[in-house]
């Protein structure tokens, strides 16, 4: 029973560290894209596509 414990309190403390690594990664910036908003204006055409609402070929 006390392996049990032992287990349950180490896998608590290596999710606390995981934790503390993943916020220390966001506040340094390491999720930051800094390449897709250069690139954008290349694709918003693409991006900004609507259908076509008139129905030309009725007759």
């Amino acid at each position: 029973m006390s392996v049990i414990y032992l287990l349950l309190s180490i896998s608590i403390l290596v999710a606390i560290i995981f934790f503390v690594a993943f916020i220390s990664a966001v506040k340094s910036g390491q999720y930051d894209d800094s390449y897709t908003p250069s690139i954008r204006m290349l694709f918003e055409d693409e991006l900004k596509k609507e259908p076509n609402t008139t129905d030309n070929n009725k007759q």
